[in-house]
């Protein structure tokens, strides 16, 4: 009879491996020797590189699951809301060029075509103002819920900005205080071989062999296990993306009531873009760019530069930046033999549209979910997971390059974004079905798709992607619905405006 899977292993610490071994303990793990024993390893020596500050709305139910409070995640994460993406300067540059990527749905998107009808009747307003509340909270900078609303609930879809270093430390005490989580802190210096081919133990430097049946690979860029001991080869996504660094740095508050922006600001730069993260303490900002159009000092040029709008040049000239170096991609396999990759050890593509928590959310869940009882059942979910995994690295790389291909900026970096070779034929295929009828639910393949169809619609129209309207014996039935949404939308945003409170204010509500 196979021997059942007892032990776990997660290599690495940091929000990926904290997060990973969290969702699994609160559901197998435990100090009952029935349970799932699962122990985290990581290295004194090696500091570890968060994979970002922003979080999708699947970050709430994350944390209700595990048992971590929503007030207690506030007061200690550095935290604040997050309703979506704002865009600034993608399209073409000019003074005007702004939209969003909002966390919620249009207003009767699944009830008509409200494309026909925004071509037809708002071309003066933007597709996500026509159809969305939350692009106009997100603009007087209001909260997504009032003070009463319970841990969790929303009035409005949201997500979190948070402090990534802080985020870790909480995840790590709440694991093994409360979810019977083992940490060690020792340098993993070998790894032994079963016959087969799989990891039986990982040798340290202090604690000896440690031995189990599931390995995790959360040792971030460096993918000690999938990466280095197995040689899983590597998915290059630089013929889409160019960007491969990022310089940041930490922008303080002129003033310390300052109201906290509830977007991630992006903001088109010649060779790259800027994020811009408001926590209730400063600003998390940072310059991704491509090295092959650009040099560091260039790039930190630019950033300095944007600085210095909000806090003077002298200022600007004095903050500490940090350059970050990474290889856009992905491994072509995530789970090999007994050793599944979460975090950067799988991959990472860059910042844009925050897809690498919810990327460690979605493997650590699945993981959860289909732990294999058995060595023999484990190559079939690895290979389910596999497949899941290599699908949702593809969608990632193909919305992603939508932003870029879409904008008529001039600069060089822009224009080779869109040169067709750039271009991923998955997606050049939906280009060009989008251009007679806006994106839907049979273009996409699975239930749960990191991005859906909405999604590109906010996009597309944002950028000022033209779909041919066509005919419908339906339109004036349509129109209807469209406008009974309408009145619906003008109602909320009044009593929205008038009962919700400004984002600094819920958070330091919370943080009381």
């Amino acid at each position: 009879m196979p021997q059942n899977i007892k032990r776990v292993i997660i290599l690495g610490g940091g929000s990926a491996g904290w997060l990973t071994a969290s969702i699994i303990a609160a559901e197998h793990g435990g100090r009952n020797s029935a349970n799932i024993q699962l122990t985290l390893i990581e290295s004194p020596d090696v500091a570890t590189v968060g994979v970002g500050e922003g979080t999708w709305p699947t970050m709430r139910q994350t944390l209700r699951k595990i048992g971590i409070s929503e007030t207690t995640f506030f007061r200690e994460c550095d935290a604040s809301f997050k309703q979506g993406s704002q865009f600034r300067g993608w399209a073409d540059g000019t003074d005007n060029d702004t939209y969003y990527h909002p966390f919620v749905l249009p207003e009767g998107y699944l009830d008509t075509d409200l494309h026909r009808y925004w071509q037809q009747n708002c071309q003066d307003t933007s597709f996500a103002d026509a159809f969305t509340v939350q692009t106009h909270l997100c603009k007087l900078e209001l909260a997504p819920k009032q003070f009463a609303t319970p841990d969790y609930a929303a009035v409005v879809n949201y997500g979190y900005h948070l402090n990534v270093g802080k985020f870790g430390q909480l995840l790590q005490r709440h694991a093994t205080q409360n979810l019977g989580v083992a940490h060690i802190l020792d340098h993993v210096t070998g790894i032994n071989s079963l016959s087969n081919g799989d990891i039986a133990s990982l040798r340290t430097r202090d604690n000896g062999e440690l031995n189990a049946d599931l390995f995790i690979d959360c040792s971030g860029s460096a993918s000690l296990l999938l990466g280095k001991h197995f040689s899983v080869a590597w998915n290059d996504c630089r013929p889409f993306l160019f960007n491969d660094r990022a310089i940041t740095t930490q922008i303080p508050y002129n003033n310390p009531q300052a109201p906290v922006a509830s977007t991630t600001i992006s903001t088109a730069q010649p060779e790259g873009w800027i994020w811009d993260i408001a926590l209730p303490t400063r600003r998390g900002v940072g310059h991704v760019y491509a090295s092959d159009f650009t040099s560091d000092e260039h790039a930190e040029h630019h950033l300095r530069k944007y600085a210095a709008r909000d806090i003077g040049e002298k200022s600007a000239e004095q903050l500490d930046v940090k350059t970050i170096k990474f290889e856009p991609g992905h491994r072509k396999q995530f789970w090999h033999r007994n050793c599944v990759a979460v975090g950067m050890s799988a991959g990472f593509i860059e910042p844009l549209e925050a897809s690498a928590l919810v990327l460690v959310e979605l493997a650590a869940q699945m993981i959860r979910d289909e732990l294999p009882k058995n060595r023999e059942m484990m190559d079939l979910v690895a290979r389910n997971f596999n497949s899941k995994f290599l699908y949702r690295w593809e969608r990632i790389i193909e919305f992603l390059k939508l932003h870029y291909l879409l904008s008529q900026r001039e600069e060089g970096y822009w224009k080779t974004h869109r040169q067709p070779a750039t271009i991923p034929s998955h997606l050049e295929e939906k280009l060009q079905l989008w251009r007679y009828r806006p994106p839907s639910e049979y273009d996409f393949d699975r239930k749960d798709e990191i991005f859906s169809s909405a999604s590109y619609q906010y996009v597309l129209y944002g950028m000022g992607f033209h779909t041919e309207m066509r005919a419908s014996n339906k339109a004036a039935d349509y129109d209807k619905i469209i406008e009974r949404h309408l009145n619906q939308n003008r109602e909320k945003l009044g009593k929205y405006t008038r009962g919700l409170p400004s984002n600094r204010a819920l958070i330091s509500h919370l943080c009381r």
